[in-house]
């Protein structure tokens, strides 16, 4: 956790920690409605939404540099509906596996009287770039309105510190939920029906929405995820193995060890490790990584706009054949031609210590992050 010198650093949620969290939410009302068992006139959704306590009241969205979908929106127009605000930065593979339930929610409820506001707070400088924030919300089919928080004004506003974070206020303006990472779907839902029944809204329906993610969106192999998240930028890099230290903001030849133990990665070739990616000087250069997941997914994106770069995976030195993710074929080719996240393996059988291998046939890459699934 953060601590009180670095109040604005920027955390990812993980889903194990949203899961304790929901975990002990759910112990939470599990004692809660036993003890009040014994009193069957207790009507158990009101019993709920009393306990959601207020947070603190909607902060609004001053700071926006542009908004998508939507003209600008602010609290005090948003009086009267449930809203509930989604920070994502549009490279997380947290966020991604969470958006087909915030855009079920938004379609559901939409006629009742909730408002779904995307609050896109970049990661990484290229996140920055409006006309990419633009174009990867249309990609992924984000079609609530989003607020472009380029300049982290929102965020400073409501204290966050992670992607992705929900936050539910009720139609009087506060905030009374919020849930932090992956999961806690049902619990999210429940609390979007509470505030509309709380709101005095007729007919709110009681079941849940059904979504059935595919690709990239699936969920993660909690059971046989092994590899965390990766960057390859000096500032937050970790267990990078090529012999000899990194050499820092210039071009050096680096090489691969003998052998990579679980989870180390190294760069072979000509590559300038920056602050947030290494950068590839001279193609044909290769990142190696030892691994144990399902998937593995690798932020990256050519260094010029518009200049397309070749690339090609191999697992355990072969071709990944039906292990193949949805940007390379079964032969491991693939072409990255904007800087967003590429799933490049995903496995369709048993899991295991794999060595993961991409080589760069053009120069001109940046590479960020490793994630798993």
């Amino acid at each position: 956790m953060p601590s009180s010198a670095e109040p604005f650093r920027r955390w990812k949620a993980r889903s194990l920690k949203a899961g304790l969290i929901s975990l002990a939410l759910a112990l939470a009302y599990v004692i809660d409605v036993t003890a009040t068992a014994i009193q069957p006139s207790v009507n158990l959704m009101s019993l709920a939404a009393a306990r959601l306590p207020i947070e603190s009241q909607l902060p609004g969205f001053a700071g926006a540099i542009e908004w998508i979908n939507s003209p600008p929106l602010n609290a005090g127009a948003l009086r009267g509906k449930v809203v509930l605000i989604d920070f994502w930065t549009y490279t997380c593979i947290n966020w991604r596996r969470t958006l087909p339930y915030v855009s079920a929610w938004a379609d559901k409820y939409k006629d009742l009287g909730v408002v779904v506001v995307g609050v896109h707070t970049p990661e990484f400088s290229f996140e920055k770039k409006l006309d990419n924030v633009r174009q990867q919300t249309a990609m992924l089919a984000v079609h609530y309105p989003v607020a472009v928080d380029t300049d982290y004004a929102i965020w400073r506003a409501f204290h966050n510190q992670y992607w992705p974070a929900l936050y539910i206020a009720d139609a009087q303006g506060r905030i009374r939920f919020h849930h932090f990472g992956e999961g806690g779907y049902e619990e999210s839902e429940r609390v979007i029906q509470q505030l509309l029944t709380e709101a005095g809204r007729a007919n709110v329906p009681q079941e849940l929405v059904s979504v059935d993610p595919q690709g990239v969106e699936k969920a993660a192999d909690w059971a046989t995820l092994k590899s965390p998240e990766s960057y390859l930028g000096y500032e937050q890099a970790e267990s990078f193995a090529s012999p000899g230290d990194a050499i820092r903001d210039r071009s050096h030849l680096y090489t691969a060890p003998a052998r990579l133990t679980l989870n180390q990665w190294a760069l072979v070739g000509d590559w300038t490790i920056g602050p947030e990616s290494a950068a590839l000087t001279r193609a044909g250069g290769k990142i190696v990584y030892r691994f144990h997941a399902r998937d593995v997914n690798l932020i990256m994106g050519p260094a010029a706009r518009g200049t397309p770069v070749k690339f090609r995976v191999r697992i355990d030195g072969a071709p990944p054949g039906s292990a193949h993710g949805f940007d390379v074929d079964e032969k491991g080719d693939g072409t990255l031609s904007e800087p967003r996240m590429y799933q490049l393996i995903r496995e369709p059988g048993p899991i295991a210590d794999r060595s993961f291998e991409i080589e760069f046939i053009d120069s001109g890459v940046q590479a960020f992050d490793f994630t798993f699934g």
